[in-house]
């Protein structure tokens, strides 16, 4: 990928860096082949042209999800796109249709919910963003509708994630094609259920990972014709066999064997083991436990996934008995024996793992030991035996552990396939293989060799499809793509593989010859292949060699190349093992065949891996190959680290950069039209002011700058390495020759700027000198009008003195001689003031000294006349008291006399008990009774009036006191007045006749009055005493009359008592009447006396289903009902009448009142009936049934709307009326009783019938109402699911709008204009048009409230998650056009008012909050705190983080936030990781039922239920009249 391009002074670029292996910087100085750097890292470089690479300067902060829309498409290029994903935590990046998966070692839930599958589901390759779910889907949907098996082709170095792609895929595709088998788990968990026994088997700690795969895993998903999982099959590939032997530090051996070491007490003295440094298999290496892993945990978990595949508690036990005495053999040492080159066991401790070995593969000791140091060689006369010396034997030891080891993974493994369950008859399969990537170590072995192997088939395999697929988009596009050469590496694999003169034939050849080593082995590889332009020998080794592969250079050691290779079993150790005890250590190691069990039989593991290797690719061949490269970040494991040379070297040992250098031998970069000529419209800006298309546009362009070797196909221009870097050059130019012409118009403007600022100031300077000039001169001319004013007023001063002194002495002067007069002229006036005062009070004292004897004699005629009135009065009263007494004495007789009616109340019932024995008896009592009445009723009525006048005799006398009170006169100031004035306060006073007072004018009753002063002094005193006395009687007689007052009140209540039981005994006196027509009536046709009591009780016993017989209190006369009447079956007409309601509102009603006529008439039926007071009725079940047939129609939104308005009024009513059964207290006082049943009368006046009333419901109309209940919240279910999917593909336009409105004119300048508005105008009509329904059947607000607001819940549901999971949706366009969409919602609420709409405004936070910041200007400006508290408090840290991540916006070029509140983002979504793992950025809609009863009860009142009219229908019906009272 060398650089072709000319670059220019300022021209950014790549070059290589040591450290970060690529860096970025600016060209200071072009220099024929050399460019000098100024890098951003702050150093300063110079490179060759050669290792230069131009940078895209318009590269997004976000990259770009598919590395084929890169500008220029090389190494630097693609790593700086990984980074900036990498550091938004978008590990996912497609290069055409390969997956690049960057390891993010941490959890991201979100990426592998179910919610994401449904996304991925159906969804086009490349729609949505990158990600395992897009290529299995791809995958899928190609097998279903081609016809083609497919597989997923998954590499990576140790670390990279490889295991964790490949769960993924087939969580997936389990997904998509999973099916329950018989034992109630899928064949897919089966697979990954397999994982943890495989991984405990095969999986090892390498330097680069702590759980590495030791060998290759194909995974085969079989599907039948339908597209559901029916099989599968687990294959393996070169499992790491000399591990088991060989352990590098700080590497370990497989995990089961430290597994085994840490199992329980038991299990550890069952197979004899102990701690794992004890054993030498393990203690190669120093590395005995993992951090973070208990391996006791582990081989408990272990044991139990054993089980979930399928494998015995017998069997795991055979398992590790067999792992335990591989242990044990690794234990066993020899030394020389008594024989020359001979062996045998070194000590005693080594015949204890030999013994300990034997037991465990339950064969002889002594035939184990000869085994490994024996060996059998047959010939055609005889069988010789031969001695091994001890490091034959040691090698013996090993094999044997090696081949027992290989043997028990294969049996797992045939194991876990026959659990699962393979599919011979499948149609298709999807293949998913997790192998191991490129290995390049310090020392490179056996295994290294063959892995790499693999790798150059795969990565032969990758390059045919990476070029198949370069020629099907060439094709598509219809270009000339004929010289393109295919890069191949055929050589390497002639080189490694061909016979007879390939590195593995030979290596086969040396291990067939005993006497061959590692030095001849490597001796004959550099005679061979010393010419090989990919072969090479390191100068410092002898035994060494390299081999240039794709990814690098890889240098082997042949030490053990050898032994390695070398895969056979020894007869010994197969007849051995075939005669164990253990049914399943035989099962092995199958019977060799008869003409190969009597010698050693050589077979290569590296030809086995060749066809193993073979059948692989011929597998892969019949299928379409998706592929998937997994890159680790670092080499520390850890998150939020990315080591750019390390991926670098990942990405060319995973084939990337090959497939980057086939596309680069094409055409590497491609730009749709569009894209391009915004890019390069300003080389030729004439060209699209003319009336032409794209393409032709694009060719004009192109011809115009000169290019030569493009391609213009039918949507993309093609354009040939080094070309981008071209045309930016020219782009560059003609931007510099813009900015020379902008920055030459600046400065002249900012010239003359400076000039008329400089002129102004001059002209400022200038008038604020002359201003200082005149101020100056003013104040000179100011100072002299001062001195002139200052003389003035002193002169005025002195003068105005002198004229004041004079003044003041002649006023002086004169106030001496006035004052003078003045005190002459007052002592004057005093005297004969005086003189007038001393007359005035001695004619005064006279006068008074004679008013007040006439006073005193007034005041003494007064009280006397007084005193006598008071008298008559104290009679009256009296005379008052004793008719009182005889009122008393009334009460007496009538409280008799209500004893009276209490016996014969008492007679009755004995009478009524007794009335078959004795009717005519009964009859005269009842004769009798009603006489008694009449006269109880006479006497009350006497008694009634009687007490009338009783009461207007004290209502006059209360009158005529008070008028007293106010007419008495009062005299103050008076001493004889206040001697005498305990008489005005006395009680009596106020109820004595008014009294005049005495005139006194008179002269001769003066002069009368005068002589007899002194007598009337006496008799004042004698009156005192005897006002005393007659003020204290009538305190006594008032207190009296107070008493008799009460008792009258008392009275009246009495009276009206004895009303309500004189109103009792006429209903019970009528009843009785009624009831013996009735007997008599029965009596004529049946003697059996019997039958005539029961027909008695039956008169009071509710009928089915809570209907009453109805009673009258009316006289005997209104039961003349005749035989027919009589005859008839109530429960007939009873059931005649339900269906008659049943028929009647089963129809639409409509409305009265705004109240449902349907619901107030069953309402008005059931009171009536007392339905809701019985124990058992089947009225309730026949409304049941009827509301439930009304679901049938559940798209007639008008229907179902009716029934919700109904069947809520009705539960309205229902929660209203019913209440539980009670008994109320019943009254104990005889009074109490009769109060009771007066007012239960119901011919009293005073009771008021509403229109609901409580009733004490029994247990059916309980389960009724509960009943009820249930279907309003189904029919508002209901109402609102329709109104959502009315509403959807609505919202589905607007979403889809945006990507429909990309396709602007792109021969204007100006930005897209917004998608139509008649989208939102739509979602409005269909708003309006489902409130009209719920009006016009007027549904409870509450009710219209919460579908509204679920509605509006919905709406933000959709739009949110809409712009979370589409790039085209999250930009700064499309921002306001849903504003614009938002602001008709908003309207439309306002319009609706709160009664309607309610909250649903708010519930429309989340996408309010994201279209604010979609339409903010100056993003980069925005703290990650203004964010989060002012612009969008509701939205979480994730749903920010995706928008800020997807947002983009070419049209406006409104750049996004800045990388330090990503950088934040990151940081905090890292914390609350930890804490929550199942958080995800979309929002889900809310289908519960928001509402209670008590709400809706709360919407209603009663009182608007007052002028409902029931169903007209049924007011025909004689039956149902009682619905018009």
């Amino acid at each position: 990928m060398a650089a072709s391009s000319t670059f220019v002074v300022g021209s950014l670029v790549w070059t290589e860096d040591p450290e970060e292996a690529w860096i970025d910087g600016v060209v200071e100085e072009v220099n024929d082949e050399e460019i000098k750097i100024n890098c951003t890292s702050g150093k300063m470089v110079v490179a060759k042209t050669s290792g230069v690479y131009p940078k895209d300067a318009e590269f997004p902060s976000s990259g770009v999800d598919d590395m084929t829309k890169l500008a220029y498409l090389h190494e630097p290029g693609v790593l700086q796109n990984l980074r900036c994903r990498y550091d938004m935590n978008e590990i996912y990046t497609y290069t055409g249709n390969i997956l690049i998966a960057v390891n993010p070692f941490r959890r991201l839930p979100h990426l592998y919910d179910s919610q994401t599958m449904e996304q991925y589901k159906g969804a086009a390759f490349g729609e949505l963003s990158p990600h395992p779910f897009a290529v299995a889907d791809s995958a899928y949907r190609l097998m279903i509708n081609e016809g083609i098996s497919q597989a997923i082709l998954v590499s990576g170095e140790s670390g990279a994630g490889k295991t964790e792609s490949t769960k993924m895929l087939m969580c997936y595709l389990a997904y998509m094609g999973g099916r329950t088998g018989t034992e109630g788990r899928s064949v897919e968990q089966k697979v990954l259920e397999s994982n943890p026994v495989l991984e405990a088997f095969g999986n090892a700690k390498t330097v680069r990972n702590n759980n590495s795969s030791r060998f290759g895993k194909f995974v085969e998903l079989q599907f039948d014709e339908r597209g559901r999982i029916s099989g599968a099959a687990v294959r393996t590939y070169l499992l790491e066999r000399s591990r088991v032997c060989q352990v590098s530090d700080p590497e370990r051996n497989y995990h089961c064997f430290y597994m085994l070491c840490a199992a329980p007490d038991e299990d550890i003295e069952k197979y004899k083991l102990g701690n794992s440094r004890t054993f030498h298999y393990l203690n190669q290496s120093n590395c005995y436990e993992l951090d973070g892993v208990d391996e006791s945990k582990e081989y408990l978990s272990t044991r139990r996934a054993m089980e979930v595949v399928g494998i015995s508690s017998e069997e795991q036990d055979a398992i590790f008995r067999v792992v335990a005495a591989i242990l044990h053999l690794g234990n066993i040492e020899f030394a020389k024996g008594e024989e020359a080159d001979s062996s045998e066991p070194k000590d005693d401790k080594s015949r204890f793992h030999l013994k300990t070995a034997a037991e465990l593969f339950m064969c002889d000791e002594k035939s184990l030991e000869d085994s490994l140091c024996k060996r059998v060689i047959v010939t055609r006369d005889e069988s010789i035996t031969k001695w091994l010396d001890p490091d034959a034997a040691s090698l013996s030891r090993d094999a044997l552990a090696k081949i027992v080891y290989s043997r028990l993974f294969d049996w797992i493994v045939n194991k876990i396939n026959n659990s699962i369950g393979q599919d011979l008859d499948s149609k298709f399969i999807i293949g998913v293989l997790d192998i191991y990537g490129f290995e390049s170590f310090k020392t490179n072995s056996f295994e290294q060799f063959c892995i790499n192997l693999t790798n150059e088939k795969l990565q032969q395999h990758f390059n045919q499809h990476v070029f198949k697929m370069e020629q099907e988009e060439y094709t598509k596009e219809e270009i000339d793509w004929s010289y393109i050469e295919f890069i191949d590496n055929q050589d390497i694999l002639d080189l490694l593989e061909k016979k007879p003169g390939g590195i593995i034939a030979l290596l086969d050849e040396a291990c067939m010859f005993p006497r061959s080593t590692y030095e001849t082995f490597a001796e004959k590889l550099y005679q061979t292949f010393k010419d090989h332009k990919r072969f090479s020998k390191p100068k410092l080794s002898r035994t060494d060699f390299t081999i240039c592969h794709y990814a690098g250079d890889v240098t082997y050691q042949t030490e053990l190349f050898l032994d390695k290779n070398k895969d056979y079993v020894v007869p010994e150790h197969q007849a051995l093992l075939s005669a164990s005890r253990c049914h399943f250590v035989p099962g092995l190691f199958p019977p060799l065949p008869e003409e190969s069990s009597k010698s050693s039989k050589f077979s290569s593991i590296g030809s086995r891996f060749k066809q193993q290797l073979q059948a692989l690719l011929e597998t892969l061949s019949a299928t379409e190959p998706h592929y998937i490269r997994c890159v680790k970040p670092n080499n520390v494991l850890k998150p939020a680290i990315f080591e750019n040379s390390n991926v670098l070297q990942q990405l060319r040992c995973g084939g990337v950069m090959e497939a980057i250098r086939i596309s680069c031998a094409g055409f590497p970069t491609r730009k749709t039209f569009n894209e391009f000529l915004n890019r390069f419209r300003i080389l030729a800006p004439n060209i699209l002011d003319a009336s032409c298309d794209e393409v032709a546009a694009c060719k004009k362009l192109l011809e115009k700058v000169n290019l030569q070797g493009y391609q213009v196909g039918k949507t993309k221009v093609f354009l040939r390495a080094g070309q981008m870097a071209e045309l930016d050059a020219l782009r560059t130019e003609v931007l510099g020759r813009s900015a020379s012409i902008i920055q030459r118009k600046a400065r002249t403007y900012f010239c003359r700027k400076s000039f008329i600022l400089l002129r102004f100031s001059a002209i400022h300077i200038q008038t604020l000198c002359r201003g200082q000039n005149a101020r100056h001169q003013y104040e000179r001319m100011r100072r002299e009008a001062a001195c002139v004013n200052i003389q003035k007023n002193s002169r005025t001063y002195l003068a105005r003195k002198a004229y004041s002194n004079l003044r003041s002495s002649a006023i002086s002067f004169q106030t001496g001689m006035r004052g003078m007069a003045a005190r002459n002229e007052l002592w004057f006036r005093k005297q004969s003031r005086a003189a007038t005062v001393i007359q005035t009070q001695c004619r005064r004292y006279l006068a008074r000294l004679h008013y007040l004897k006439l006073k005193k004699a007034a005041i003494v005629t007064q009280c006397a006349w007084r005193v006598k009135v008071a008298r008559r009065e104290l009679r009256k009263l009296k005379m008052a008291a004793k008719e009182t007494g005889a009122l008393q004495a009334a009460k007496s007789q009538l409280e008799k006399e209500v004893e009276e009616l209490t016996w014969h109340l008492q007679q009755e019932k004995q009478m009524r008990a007794d009335l078959e024995e004795a009717k005519t008896q009964e009859n005269a009592k009842l004769q009798s009774a009603l006489e008694e009445n009449a006269k109880l009723q006479s006497a009350l009525e006497e008694m009634q009036q009687q007490f009338q006048e009783t009461k207007a005799l004290l209502i006059k006398e209360r009158e005529a006191a008070k008028r007293v009170a106010e007419q008495v006169p009062v005299i103050q100031g008076d001493p004889v007045v206040q001697e005498v004035s305990v008489i005005q306060e006395v009680p009596f006073v106020q109820e004595v006749p008014v009294v005049q007072d005495v005139s006194v004018i008179d002269q001769d009753m003066m002069n009368k009055l005068t002589a007899e002063n002194q007598q009337l002094k006496a008799l004042v005193s004698s009156l005192e005493k005897k006002i005393d006395e007659t003020e204290r009687k009538f305190e006594e007689t008032n207190k009296l009359c107070d008493e008799r007052l009460k008792q009258a009140s008392e009275a009246e209540s009495k009276m009206i008592d004895l009303k309500t039981a004189m109103q009792r005994l006429e209903e019970k006196l009528s009843d009785m009447q009624t009831e013996d027509q009735i007997m008599r009536h029965e009596l004529k046709n049946s003697a059996s006396r019997k039958l005539s009591g029961n027909l008695s009780m039956k008169a009071i016993q509710p009928l089915e289903n809570g209907h009453h017989e109805p009673q009258s209190s009316a006289p005997v006369k209104k039961f003349g009902i005749s035989d027919s009447i009589l005859r008839r079956s109530q429960i007939e007409r009873q059931q005649e009448n339900v269906d008659a309601l049943i028929q009647c509102v089963t129809k639409n009603l409509g409305f009265s009142q705004e109240k449902p006529v349907a619901a107030f008439t069953i309402y008005k039926c059931l009171l009536h009936w007392r339905s809701f007071e019985v124990e058992k009725t089947s009225v309730f079940d026949r409304l049941i049934q009827m509301i439930g047939s009304a679901i049938e129609n559940q798209d007639n939104n008008s229907h179902m709307v009716y029934w919700l308005s109904t069947t809520s009024t009705l539960l309205f009513l229902l929660q209203r009326s019913l209440k539980a059964a009670q008994k109320p207290p019943q009254p104990t006082s005889f009074f109490g009783r009769m109060t009771q049943g007066f007012r239960s009368s119901p011919s009293s006046s005073n009771i008021q019938v509403d229109a609901v009333r409580q009733v004490e419901a029994k247990y059916p109309a309980l389960l009724f109402k509960q009943q009820l209940s249930a279907y309003v919240e189904t029919f508002y279910g209901i109402i609102r699911d329709n109104f959502k999917k009315d509403l959807s593909p609505l919202l589905t336009s607007c979403i889809e709008a945006p990507k429909i409105s990309q396709g602007t004119d792109l021969q204007s300048s100006s930005p897209p204009s917004s998608p139509p508005s008649s989208l939102w105008n739509d979602i409005i009509k269909n708003l309006n048009g489902q409130l009209s329904t719920l009006k016009e059947n007027f549904v409870p607000r509450v009710l219209v409230q919460k579908i509204f607001t679920q509605l509006f819940s919905y709406i933000n549901v959709q739009l949110f998650n809409s712009l979370l999971l589409h790039r085209e949706c999250c930009t700064f366009s499309n921002g306001e056009y849903v504003k614009s969409g938002l602001d008709e919602l908003e309207l439309w609420c306002t319009q609706a008012e709160d009664e309607y709409a309610g909250s649903a405004w708010n519930e429309l936070k989340h996408t309010r909050e994201a279209v604010v910041f979609l339409v903010v200007h100056q993003k980069t400006r925005i703290s990650y705190d203004e964010i989060s508290n002012d612009l969008c408090p509701v939205l979480s840290v994730q749903q920010l983080y995706r928008i800020c991540t997807l947002y983009g916006d070419e049209n406006y070029d409104t750049p996004c936030v800045s990388p330090d509140v990503i950088s934040s983002m990151k940081v905090i979504m890292t914390d609350d990781s930890n804490d929550d793992d199942t958080k995800s950025f979309l929002l889900d809609d809310n289908s519960s039922i928001p509402f209670s009863i008590d709400e809706i009860s709360g919407a209603l009142d009663v009182k608007e239920f007052s002028d409902v009219k029931p169903a007209a229908e049924l007011l025909e019906n004689p039956d149902f009249q009682f619905l018009q009272e």
